[in-house]
């Protein structure tokens, strides 16, 4: 029996080493993940069990990822095996300060953005489970998979299963407009939104007061993330609005925390200074310790902080996955020591 299913795009993700540029470089190294796979992968490290949903081509690539998959511990059983497509890829040039990082994808025709509705056995798939979760890249690849997104969604209310949602907006996918009118309709079917105040903007042009059409914010007010939260909530009616946090002074420095919204009551977090090693899934990963916070502890207040931890422990390991421990989560969640771990 899954506590936790997920559905969307899986990806083989390229990096130069040694910060060279893709252009430079005579090598790669070869990772995969995707929003969704990664919350997967990161509530089986922490315990549960997990089923990812996704569409895959029948060739050695989409098995090089269902392996890594099967890897993490998460369920593949649900993935629907294709003729047709291929699995996308994406580079990862890693920068150091003034240069950012950046992606570069190369995902289109992939298998996934393919599917349609009535592929998916939704009703087994949701057989016993307690979380379904799916972020805004999904319903961004294709029409089709908007619709499935919503097929799944549907499914999982029917099913009694509570479902979180990440925004996750991503403007190499789509634009905000086409963004805000696939998604609004579906925010009547989640339980529990994720997201940053610079994606609520964007999609739902929800601001806090004062803010511009910048995205980019070195000094963040904790009161500005508090108001897009109550905002988000009263107009969606939302059991949960929860909001990541991080300021970027430099590229491999940053700080980290969240907030959410529940109940009429804010529930924070203390703040982390990270030396980042790869931030990318650092996202899913609060996902993933939030979804676990709450299913084991039944408290919004524990699902910021095992969110919180579990993202700020990922952003110090390479790749998409979080191959932290619930011991080295629950050490940090009392202070644990900066020292040599003997």
């Amino acid at each position: 029996m899954t506590d936790v299913v997920t559905f969307g795009e899986a990806m083989i993700r390229l990096a130069p080493p040694h910060f060279l540029r893709i252009e430079q470089t005579s090598s790669l190294d070869v990772q995969v993940g995707g929003g969704e796979l990664n919350v997967a992968a990161g509530v089986s490290r922490l315990g549960l069990k997990s089923s990812w949903v996704s569409r895959l081509p029948r060739n050695p690539l989409a098995r090089l990822l269902e392996n890594r998959v099967k890897q993490a511990g998460v369920d593949s059983s649900a993935i629907v095996w294709a003729d047709e497509g291929r699995v996308g890829l994406y580079f990862v040039e890693f920068g150091a300060a003034p240069r950012p990082s950046s992606v570069l994808y190369d995902r289109a025709h992939s298998s996934i953005s393919s599917i349609k509705p009535g592929e998916v056995d939704w009703k087994e798939v949701f057989a016993g489970a307690r979380w379904f979760h799916t972020s805004g890249i999904t319903p961004a690849l294709s029409d089709s998979a908007a619709a499935v997104t919503r097929e799944a969604l549907v499914a999982a209310k029917q099913a009694g299963v509570t479902v979180s949602y990440d925004l996750n907006y991503r403007g190499k996918l789509w634009s905000p407009d086409k963004a805000q009118a696939v998604q609004e309709p579906l925010m009547d079917l989640v339980d529990v939104l994720i997201t940053t105040e610079e994606d609520t903007g964007v999609v739902f042009k929800i601001k806090a007061a004062g803010k511009t059409d910048d995205r980019e914010f070195k000094e963040i007010s904790a009161e500005s993330y508090k108001e897009a939260a109550q905002r988000l909530q009263e107009r969606f009616k939302f059991k949960c609005v929860a909001i990541t946090l991080r300021e970027n002074p430099l590229v491999w420095r940053n700080s980290w925390s969240a907030i959410a919204y529940a109940d009429g009551k804010f529930y924070e977090d203390v703040k982390y200074e990270l030396e980042i090693v790869d931030r990318v899934g650092g996202g899913d990963s609060f996902s993933a310790g939030f979804i676990y916070g709450y299913l084991s502890k039944n408290s919004y207040g524990a699902a910021v902080r095992y969110g919180n931890a579990f993202s700020a422990l990922k952003q110090t390991i390479p790749g998409d996955f979080n191959w932290s421990t619930l011991e080295e989560v629950e050490k940090l969640l009392k202070g644990a020591s900066l020292r040599v771990s003997r």
